[in-house]
Parts: C-alpha cells; sequence; structure tokens
C-alpha cells in the first residue's frame, strides 16, 4: 500500500479527528469560563467550520491550470471565497484572544486561545479531507 492509498483510505478519520479535537479545545474552554461567554467569540468557530464546508464541495478534477477555463472561474471563485472566509474567521479569532486578553471584565485568555485553536484545527481538517478524498 502506498501513501496515496493509505491517505485516501484513512484521510478522512484523521480529518474528522481534528475537527473534533477542535471544537473540543471551544467546547472545553465554555465550559470552563467564569464568565458567559458570549456568542460573538463563538463565531470564528462557526465561520471556520462554514469554510471547512466550502472547501470540501469542489473536487480537484474540476480544477486545472488552464487560466481561461469556461466554466473553472466559478470553481476558481468559490475556492478563493472560501479561503477568505477561512482566513477572516482566523483573523477574527486572534482578534478575540488578544481582546479576551487584555480585558479584565471578559473570559479568560484561555477563551481566546481555544478559540484559535478551535479555528486553526477545523481549517486543517478542512484541507485533510479535501485532500483526501479528491484523489
Amino acid at each position: 500500500m502506498d501513501l496515496g492509498e493509505f491517505w485516501a483510505i484513512f484521510g478522512p478519520g484523521f480529518a474528522g479527528a481534528v475537527f473534533g479535537a477542535g471544537w473540543w479545545f471551544w467546547v472545553d474552554a465554555v465550559v470552563c469560563s467564569s464568565v458567559k461567554v458570549s456568542f460573538l467569540h463563538y463565531l470564528p468557530g462557526i465561520f471556520a467550520s462554514l469554510a471547512a464546508l466550502m472547501f470540501n464541495t469542489v473536487n480537484k478534477e474540476d480544477l486545472d491550470d488552464s487560466p481561461y477555463g469556461e466554466s473553472e472561474w466559478r470553481v476558481k471563485l468559490w475556492l478563493f471565497i472560501a479561503y477568505v472566509v477561512s482566513f477572516v474567521s482566523l483573523a477574527a479569532s486572534v482578534g478575540l484572544l488578544i481582546q479576551d486578553a487584555l480585558v479584565k471584565s471578559g473570559p479568560s485568555a484561555w477563551t481566546g486561545v481555544a478559540g484559535v485553536f478551535q479555528c486553526v484545527f477545523v481549517l486543517i481538517s478542512g484541507l485533510m479531507y479535501w485532500t483526501s478524498h479528491s484523489e
């Protein structure tokens, strides 16, 4: 069994485990928080999950290196929007981490760190799944 076959078989399972770990960090931070976590803190993880879903609606076979494909620009635009959503969610989670570290009346810094971990793990899992199921 070569690496490509191994990844095609076990890659989705690894991606699911990484996705679950990302959400587990977030759930742990919310449960262990001494103050109520506002809904604003949930949004980066929700949008990161949406971006991972957007990545996985595209088959790699629909992409080629030709810049002048007829229907391919829609796929590339969709992937571009997915990347924008993913990076905005990551930037928002970092911004909330900085806010949580500076403001004493809000959630702890762990909530911010867990939000960043959540976004990173969810986005990595989306890309892991995309690379494993599209071969």
